[in-house]
């Protein structure tokens, strides 16, 4: 995943592979078939953690919301921080390859889309709690949030300045009042 999320799916050699999975080639080929095989599943094994760590996020906030506010500030600070040129590898994948490999686009998509379903049903909640006002739209919100987050990590590639990704953090907060 390392090697991937450095250096980008074409750039990433097999011989690359091989010194960071410590395996030959045949033994690459063997359990995922080719490098893109071991792409997906490399994939996969980062979006799982996108995922926990966003439910994290949602769940150990006071309220839906907070814990929305907490994982955006936070991803502002990382859109800001010494390895935000890395972006997020499911970004990074949308820009480098989803749209010449079906494959490839239909498993980001997927990761993408349980992700918004993490928001909706958070906006969801904070509605029934009555934290959110009942003429917002959680489907929407939901979408507008991940758009930003696409924002956030093609920004944090550009090695923004701290007070930059807090702006732009504060404007996006603004939605959720």
């Amino acid at each position: 995943m390392q090697a991937f999320w450095d250096q980008g799916y074409n750039a990433t050699s097999m011989a690359d592979l091989v010194d960071v999975t410590d395996l030959g080639p045949g033994s690459i080929y063997a359990a995922f078939d080719s490098k893109e095989g071991l792409f997906l599943a490399a994939l996969d094994h980062y979006a799982e953690h996108s995922v926990a760590k966003i439910e994290r996020a949602l769940t150990e906030a006071d309220s839906p919301l907070e814990g929305i506010r907490s994982f955006f500030r936070k991803l502002g600070r990382e859109a800001a921080g010494e390895r935000a040129n890395r972006s997020c590898l499911l970004v990074n994948t949308v820009l480098e390859m989803a749209r010449q490999n079906q494959a490839v686009q239909k498993r980001v998509n997927r990761h993408l889309d349980t992700i918004e379903a993490l928001f909706r049903h958070a906006l969801e909640t904070a509605q029934t709690n009555g934290e959110l006002s009942p003429e917002k739209d959680p489907k929407a919100m939901a979408t507008f949030l991940m758009t930003s987050i696409w924002g956030l990590r093609v920004l944090g590639g550009t090695n923004p300045a701290p007070a930059r990704t807090r702006s732009v953090i504060n404007q996006l907060l603004t939605l959720l009042k």
